[in-house]
């Protein structure tokens, strides 16, 4: 069953880069089984060639000719893409500024010239297809969902929940792989429901039976879906909730596979939308962060003016109840630039993370980014803490002063003139009690710190760092606990590391913190990865726990399993190869990044592919299971 929404009008780490992203459907689309495409069978190649190789000497050659700029996936990481990829980032994705001067031709011959692939629909065959059924609201003890698994956010699965622990994790094996179509990066976290996996990919979100990999149904939003999946079960009702990269919130009936409704959250022309959504207390919580960390790139750009947010929607009708903007001023002219033009500020400090909630006191915390332009405000590069109930700021705690930065830095027009290091808050904080009966809200920051905070008023308890940080370099997307130790993953490499201090050295890995005190248990450098192949080799996917285990995986590819004794490794798996999947697509495997993976009663799900940065792009859910 498919279900299509009608047209209705996504940085962490986004540095002008061609990623994935959905282009909007057509109002009063009719329903289709596969993924709906322009016919481009005519003009021929040749002269679709011919416009193709205009646009992207003309527009794109400038950045994507360089082969080792980091900024910029090369021509030939380029080429390996679908062109429906590339398509999607020109229309509704990242690089929707640069091309708003080109046609829909212009866009789509330079998609297939780059690729050297025609556009052409895609339909998945009847055989991927089975009938869906949901006994009672799917209620299994290894149900799961959200960003961290829980309110608190915490990444820890028991032994019962996993049903994987260290003596039967070296027996894990391949069951099944799905091939999503048109992919490169598989962003997504999966929830479970019973005896069925919910996850999203390019503008689509699948229900697939986790035993046989199977589609029991699947709906259609306006643009791609970087979060994880949601799912609050009230009564006789099952409802899964996501976010698109256009800021569109949803949600699915889970037994019907019918969207209930849908909503727009962003409130700047620019907002886009990458993290989990989290709900509690009839209340769906947004973060919302800014493309225009990228637009800002283009000289002409009036930069910036846009803020991240935190929106909260009525769980059963979508209607906004609060909004809470980072940056309360709004944005006015300040100063000029190089070419006489007004700067505009404040702006930025997005949310690209998911918030937690901490039900006894009320509150819902989130981290925010660095400021887009100049002045710098107190709540860039902080953790804040928003009263749950009207959205007004309880505390913040900011970690980095005046970080100021942008795509367009160290040397183009836009960029601020105290331009700073781009370290972000980009993961979920994590709540947390410790041995000693108190609790503690953790957070993991790019500048390769780990800091503890008084949930109660955000007083820093203890900061440890583990890493030399930078643009790419620190903590990512997260960080999991088992309320003893805090396992964090460390992004360090040789590109954009912090260069203030020459005598901290790249330490990518993970790392095991004493919760209590702060201090480092163990370290587990990520093992070496070719050179030729990885120059980014570390560990940025968010890790998750389980009694005597920590997953983590890495960009070279790798999922591995730590104790979480000493950190040496139980089990390890290289995804990166060819998979044949029940969609008929091809399937590969590529760097891992992003979400942690889930586990559930006996079963491991693991996202396989991140086209950005120099990693491997892949297109692929893989899902082990233990011997039993």
């Amino acid at each position: 069953m498919t279900f299509i929404l009608h047209k209705i009008c996504p940085s962490f780490l986004i540095i002008f880069i061609v990623c994935c992203f959905g282009r909007n459907n057509a109002a009063g689309q009719a329903a289709t089984t596969g993924t709906k495409s322009t016919d481009t069978s005519k003009p021929a190649m040749a002269t679709i060639k011919a416009m193709g190789i205009k646009v992207y000497t003309t527009l794109c050659s400038a950045c994507h000719a360089k082969p080792t700029d980091p900024k910029a996936p090369s021509f030939t990481a380029l080429s390996a893409m679908e062109p429906r990829v590339i398509l999607n980032a020109l229309d509704n994705g990242k690089m929707r500024q640069q091309a708003s001067t080109l046609t829909e031709k212009q866009r789509e011959a330079v998609a297939q010239y780059i690729t050297n692939k025609l556009l052409k629909n895609v339909v998945l065959p009847k055989e991927a297809y089975t009938a869906f059924s949901l006994a009672g609201n799917g209620d299994t003890a290894y149900d799961y969902s959200g960003w961290g698994g829980n309110l608190p956010a915490t990444g820890f699965r028991t032994a019962a929940q996993a049903g994987i622990t260290p003596e039967n994790v070296g027996t894990l094996q391949l069951k099944w792989a799905f091939a999503f179509p048109d992919a490169s990066e598989m962003r997504s976290k999966p929830a479970i429901v019973g005896d069925w996996v919910i996850v999203g990919s390019q503008s689509e979100v699948y229900a697939i039976n986790r035993h046989t990999g199977k589609i029991g149904w699947h709906v259609t939003a306006t643009s791609p879906i970087r979060g994880g999946i949601t799912v609050a079960k009230h009564g006789n009702s099952v409802t899964a909730y996501f976010a698109d990269f256009a800021t569109y919130v949803y949600a699915v009936n889970v037994k019907t596979g019918k969207i209930i409704w849908s909503s727009h959250a962003g409130v700047d022309p620019m907002a886009m939308g990458t993290g989990t959504l989290a709900v509690y207390g009839g209340k769906v919580f947004v973060p919302l962060s800014s493309l225009e960390v990228v637009a800002a790139y283009d000289s002409s750009y009036n930069c910036c003016s846009s803020s991240g947010a935190v929106a909260a929607l009525n769980a059963k009708t979508g209607e906004t109840i609060w909004y809470h903007r980072v940056i309360p001023q709004k944005a006015t002219a300040q100063g000029s630039k190089k070419n006489g033009k007004p700067f505009y500020g404040p702006s930025g400090a997005p949310v690209w993370c998911s918030p937690t909630i901490d039900v006894k006191r009320g509150l819902l915390y989130i981290g925010t980014g660095e400021n887009y332009t100049e002045p710098a405000t107190t709540t860039s590069d902080a953790i804040q803490a928003v009263d749950i109930e009207t959205g007004k700021l309880v505390w913040n705690f900011q970690a980095t002063q005046h970080d100021t930065w942008n795509a367009s830095c160290p040397v183009l027009i836009n960029c601020p003139g105290n331009k700073g290091r781009d370290l972000d808050f980009g993961m979920a904080p994590i709540l947390v009690t410790g041995a000693d009966g108190q609790d503690r809200l953790l957070a993991g920051q790019k500048a390769g710190v780990v800091y503890a905070l008084s949930p109660q008023d955000g007083k820093l308890l203890w900061k440890t760092r583990i890493g030399k940080g930078g643009m790419l370099g620190g903590i990512h997307w997260g960080m999991a606990t088992d309320g003893k130790n805090v396992y964090a993953a460390n992004a360090d490499n040789k590109l954009a590391l912090n260069p203030d201090d020459t005598s901290l050295k790249a330490t990518p890995g993970i790392f095991a913190l004493d919760i209590v005190s702060g201090n480092v248990v163990w370290s587990a450098p990520t093992p070496p990865a070719d050179p030729k192949e990885f120059y980014l080799a570390a560990n940025s996917a968010a890790p998750a726990v389980v009694p005597g285990m920590v997953f983590a995986g890495s960009n070279d590819g790798h999922i591995r399993a730590y104790s979480t004794t000493d950190g040496h490794i139980l089990w390890d798996y290289n995804t990166i190869q060819k998979y044949t999947s029940i969609t008929g697509i091809d399937g590969h495997g590529g760097s891992i990044d992003s979400p942690p993976p889930v586990m559930a009663d006996g079963m491991l799900f693991v996202n396989s592919g991140y086209a950005q940065f120099g990693e491997k792009p892949g297109n692929v859910l893989l899902a082990f299971e233990v011997k039993k």
